[in-house]
């Protein structure tokens, strides 16, 4: 299942790369376009993803995790990105 990770991050000049490198961990297939939201392929429960990275930030942070099941649009110029998106079953 395709999921959706987006994330206010409050700590300015914090090292956020943790959190970033612990995304990346949920699964082989991700795609990071946009600042603040990830989308990424993994058999996890939104749940399991919120308390994978939860540790990874700090108290005044904010993190919500979205199933995406349905069908998706947009405009985007990133082929690389456009081509990740029509290769997911949604």
């Amino acid at each position: 299942m395709i999921h959706i990770i987006s994330y206010t991050l409050h700590s300015p000049g914090r090292d956020y790369s943790s959190l970033h490198e612990a995304i990346r961990s949920l699964s082989g297939s991700w795609w990071h376009h946009t600042t603040s939201v990830w989308l990424v392929d993994t058999s996890l429960s939104a749940q399991q993803i919120y308390d994978r990275l939860a540790p990874h930030l700090d108290r005044n942070d904010e993190l919500i995790v979205f199933g995406l099941t349905r069908e998706w649009w947009g405009r985007i110029d990133d082929q690389e990105g456009l081509t990740w998106l029509r290769g997911r079953t949604f």
